[in-house]
């Protein structure tokens, strides 16, 4: 499939880079993370979009929302729900290998809906679906992060999504089933001499977050979106980078949500963390964060005990402080890089800290993530992501 992309990329990327200046400009950036930045590409035009202009309710028109919980149903709901704007399928993990060397990664694959509607049926482009992804490695060893990007319309095979056989994919950029239902996973990504080729057996069954899986992020009805996760998949396969070959395995994270709008008035931006803990607990929690910076009422997460007893986080639970910042030489956004997470009634009071300080994402949509480090009353590893912490001129 690879092959296929770069032969026919000179028919398709002037068009691609129209969609990309539409898609930003139309939808605030449209996915998941507008950080309100610009890109590390060249081709790409620089845009200052909010959070709130993104995900908010405006240009929500002829898209389905996300009201009221809904039965989820395997596997179809691993697949697209394109009556909605946005959607991803959200891979996060740490691999090491035998002699101890760490390595974090990130796969997420967005699909944007750039119409409510069904476009003409008279070429074989033409598409209402753009889709983008985003590759990242922490090289803990070597002090490297490395970030990439690729963007495509849903059309000729370029991009696109399905539920039985499972599969999702961006050119050679893939997350599939092997056989029918879900696992075991296939996970591969590719560019610039950096490469994950990933294998996922299989784990606990996934957590609906929120409301049975509604999860609910303003008071504005319709705000929220469908979302659930499996938070401790053991993985194995092979890293590669600069020619070198690593045999490693380690545990991830794979997080799938849908929605059309979410945020509300007065909400810019969120820290996300998902911790596996070594004593067997997984656990998830963001917050979201008003203009002055304090934490919304809506920010929420679980627990999941290693029995699979699912317990829920509210924002009067988790105390979050930040402990250290570090400053982008590249961008000068300061992000926390250490945190203290406590949570009282589950006797948690841990340190959550980046394995390396430059994990930030300079891409379309600039924004960090990154690996960490769990300390105190619990060890483990995870991932944290940071939004909207653009320090404005």
């Amino acid at each position: 499939m690879r092959g296929r992309g770069k032969r026919i990329r000179s028919a398709y990327d002037s068009a691609a880079r129209r969609a990309r200046g539409t898609t930003i400009a139309a939808l605030g950036i449209a996915v998941f993370f507008v950080a309100g930045c610009g890109s590390g590409a060249p081709d790409v035009p620089q845009q200052d979009a909010s959070v709130s202009d993104a995900l908010g309710g405006e240009n929500a028109e002829g898209y389905s929302r996300a009201y009221r919980p809904r039965p989820f149903v395997f596997p179809d709901d691993h697949g697209p729900h394109e009556d909605y704007r946005n959607e991803w399928w959200y891979l996060t993990g740490n691999l090491t290998t035998e002699r101890g060397r760490r390595f974090g990664y990130q796969l997420t694959l967005f699909r944007i809906a750039l119409s409510p509607e069904t476009p003409a049926d008279d070429s074989l482009w033409r598409t209402r679906q753009l889709y983008m992804g985003h590759f990242a490695l922490t090289d803990v060893e070597a002090g490297k992060h490395r970030a990439f990007e690729r963007f495509s319309r849903g059309a000729i095979g370029l991009a696109g999504a399905r539920a039985e056989p499972f599969r999702v994919w961006l050119e050679d950029w893939s997350i599939s089933a092997k056989h029918d239902g879900v696992f075991p996973l296939a996970v591969q990504a590719s560019e610039e001499k950096v490469s994950v080729q990933l294998t996922i057996p299989g784990g606990p069954p996934p957590v609906l977050q929120g409301e049975r899986g509604l999860s609910r992020k303003s008071s504005e009805l319709g705000n929220a979106s469908y979302y659930y996760s499996y938070t401790r998949l053991p993985t194995e396969g092979t890293v590669e980078i600069d020619g070198e070959r690593f045999r490693v395995n380690g545990s991830s994270w794979l997080d799938r949500e849908w929605s059309t709008s979410v945020l509300g008035a007065g909400q810019t931006g969120w820290d996300w963390f998902a911790l596996q803990l070594d004593d067997g607990r997984d656990l998830m929690y963001y917050r979201l964060r008003g203009a002055g910076g304090g934490a919304d009422s809506h920010s929420q997460g679980i627990i999941r005990a290693p029995d699979g007893r699912v317990t829920p986080l509210s924002s009067a639970s988790v105390t979050l402080k930040e402990l250290e910042t570090w400053t982008s030489e590249a961008t000068g956004d300061r992000y926390p890089t250490s945190w203290r997470l406590s949570v009282p009634s589950e006797e948690i009071d841990i340190e959550a800290r980046a394995v390396l300080p430059n994990q930030e994402m300079r891409l379309t949509v600039r924004y960090w993530e990154g690996a960490v480090d769990v300390s105190g009353s619990a060890s483990g590893q995870g991932y944290l992501e940071m939004t909207r912490y653009k320090i404005d001129p």
